[in-house]
């Protein structure tokens, strides 16, 4: 088991041979897994931790049957030494668990969001500062290729100096993902802000190249807190019951007994560096994508599909109009989740977990998109008032961002 990093003049690289990766909860995301799989090639799944029967079955069929099975968190680290941890458990637990692989030195991924209170996001922060454990947050979509394309685009400096971005997000598959289960729940997610809408925050910060610091927000449970069909879903999978051919919204059934999380969201955000953003998210459209709009002072760039094959289009004159763009970019093929971004993303961890050093995700960031989630969405349930997103300490921004030396 890792313990206390070294020092910040040194460097520890951990030798070639296969990391043990503990896995921490395996239900609709403990497939990212695999992608640390790969006995004899650098790394592999050693011990996976979940209560259910069913988890754990689907874990030694993926894993092999050499693979460990426990109950929790606390018998993995009682049992069973590792080189690395990835907590893949619902977003509620994710805090708890990382507070305690944190504190035990453990090297720790945490699946997006990194929490759903500001307050877990700056323990685990303070925590893995103070003991010097290195943590790394999920946010994927920063190795999506649609993603990556447009920042190479800002920084190539083509649209001038970016001034405002907006996305609009459609989830198409709302109904199905998110309120058929605990995602439903305020006391379990928060708000869909996290849960979805810390990609999108986080990525219009990223492509901003600032923070929000005042946020405020519209909001409303406009379709599914009307469907009286209700279904405690414990027992089953989002595969178990999604269903593509439902429509429209209104004809769902079994939703989750409590749904009081919104249904479409609606923020505006103000950055530390002056740039001006809006993120919009319903869960109720027939489509499901999304769509960034990034605007400088000398062109803009607009994702016109967010998938392989899909186009980024760049207007860079007073020539060009509606469906005509100076240039187009096609948005790269990968293989893999998400376009390619979680064999991309796991592949960052691990190498962070041996070598330490910067990382294309970002811990403070993470927490960043946390923060702008959680005071949004209390902006939306207070009528709209702006709220000021507080600041991550100096010295702990320029820890994480410096490398976690």
């Amino acid at each position: 088991m890792i313990g206390r990093a070294p020092a910040p003049s040194s460097k520890v690289v951990l030798p070639m041979t296969d990391l043990k990766i503990g896995v921490i909860g395996f239900g609709a995301r403990g497939g990212l897994a695999r992608h640390a799989h790969t006995p004899g090639e650098g790394s592999r799944v050693t011990v996976v931790a979940d209560p259910t029967p069913r988890s754990k079955d689907t874990a030694r069929e993926l894993f092999g049957e050499d693979v460990a099975t426990v109950d929790g968190v606390d018998q993995l680290l009682a049992e069973h030494e590792v080189d690395a941890v990835m907590i893949l458990t619902p977003d509620f637990a994710h805090a708890e668990v990382a507070l305690k692989t944190l504190g035990a030195g453990v090297p720790t991924f945490s699946e997006k969001p990194m929490a759903i209170s500001v307050e877990d996001t700056d323990a685990m922060l303070a925590l893995a500062m103070e003991k010097r454990t290195r943590l790394f947050v999920g946010h994927n979509m920063r190795h999506m290729p649609v993603i990556r394309q447009m920042k190479e685009i800002v920084d190539s400096g083509r649209i001038g100096r970016v001034r405002a971005i907006w996305c609009r997000h459609f989830v198409g598959t709302g109904g199905d993902f998110y309120f058929k289960d605990w995602h439903a729940e305020r006391a379990k997610a928060m708000s869909l802000l996290l849960q979805k809408g810390a990609h999108d925050i986080d990525v219009i910060h990223w492509l901003a190249g600032g923070y929000t610091r005042r946020v405020s927000g519209i909001g409303d449970l406009a379709v599914y807190g009307d469907i009286t069909d209700r279904r405690d879903n414990s027992d089953r999978r989002m595969g178990d019951w999604y269903d593509a051919d439902i429509w429209p919204p209104t004809a769902q059934k079994e939703l989750n007994p409590v749904i009081d999380v919104e249904d479409i969201s609606m923020l505006n955000m103000t950055l530390d560096n002056g740039v001006l953003a809006s993120y919009e998210q319903c869960h109720f459209t027939p489509d499901y994508w999304r769509n960034y709009t990034v605007i400088g002072d000398a062109g803009r760039i607009e994702n016109m599909s967010d998938g392989a094959g899909g186009q980024i289009h760049l207007w860079e004159s007073r020539r060009s109009g509606p469906g005509a763009p100076d240039a187009v970019e096609v948005i790269a093929r990968a293989s893999g989740g998400h376009g390619g971004a979680d064999p991309s993303l796991v592949g960052e961890f691990l190498r962070f977990v041996r070598e330490g050093g910067a990382t294309d995700v970002s811990v403070i960031a993470a927490r960043e998109a946390v923060a702008t989630g959680v005071y949004g969405a209390e902006s939306i349930r207070h009528g709209g008032i702006p709220y000021d997103v507080p600041p991550v300490p100096t010295a702990v921004r320029e820890y994480f961002d410096g490398g976690q030396a």
